[in-house]
């Protein structure tokens, strides 16, 4: 079998929500399957010197016309949120606890944490709002949540990010494609044809 697309992504990034959305049928669509993993892209900034798009002179305004433009050109629901960006560790370490058990919860509890913060602006570092996102897919809110601030899942999400950082990852979404690179929502076309192709 193919490897899967490997698909890095932090929940605070308006580009890696809307490659969430089209990832897994990208890779379907070849034969693929996705491992999905976040990490904090405020760490892989810290390392390359980088930071959020709106903080840029002059870029901060282009990005968010087209945070919204982006997300139009594939009927994705968008809101740019009151609150951007977020810290999302909570959300971060709680996906590694469900994909520890079960990877396409973990995914639908990503893919839910995404669509709350940049479709409904609601606040994802809330802990009653990751705990209402669980309770709605049917998932234990309390042990997740638990499970969120131990240690075990604090070191695995530090230990992710590093390995990200550690792999050259210094943008959300970034896409690895059997070791090769791809960076941003509007390299997925790119990706859709490099996996038709066979590369180039």
């Amino acid at each position: 079998m193919p490897a899967p697309l490997e698909f890095y992504f932090d929940f605070s990034s308006p580009y890696g929500y809307i490659a969430a959305n089209r990832i897994d049928a990208i890779a379907a669509k070849h034969g693929r399957g996705v491992t999905w993993l976040p990490f904090l892209l405020g760490v892989a900034f810290r390392s390359s010197g980088g930071q959020p798009l709106v903080d840029y002179p002059m870029k901060g305004d282009y990005s968010r016309a087209d945070f919204a433009r982006s997300a139009r050109e594939h009927a994705i629901p968008f809101n740019m949120p009151a609150r951007f960006p977020l810290a999302t560790q909570m959300a971060a370490r709680s996906f590694y606890w469900l994909d520890a058990g079960n990877a396409d919860l973990a995914r639908r509890f990503a893919k839910a944490a995404y669509a709350a913060y940049f479709a409904d602006g609601r606040d994802i570092t809330d802990a009653s709002v990751l705990s209402a996102l669980a309770s709605s897919l049917g998932i234990d809110a309390g042990a997740m949540l638990t499970a969120a601030a131990a240690e075990t899942w604090k070191a695995k999400l530090r230990d992710m990010t590093d390995e990200a950082v550690g792999r050259g990852v210094f943008g959300s979404p970034f896409v690895f494609v059997d070791g090769e690179p791809f960076w941003g929502a509007d390299r997925l076309d790119m990706v859709d044809r490099w996996l038709a192709r066979g590369g180039w």
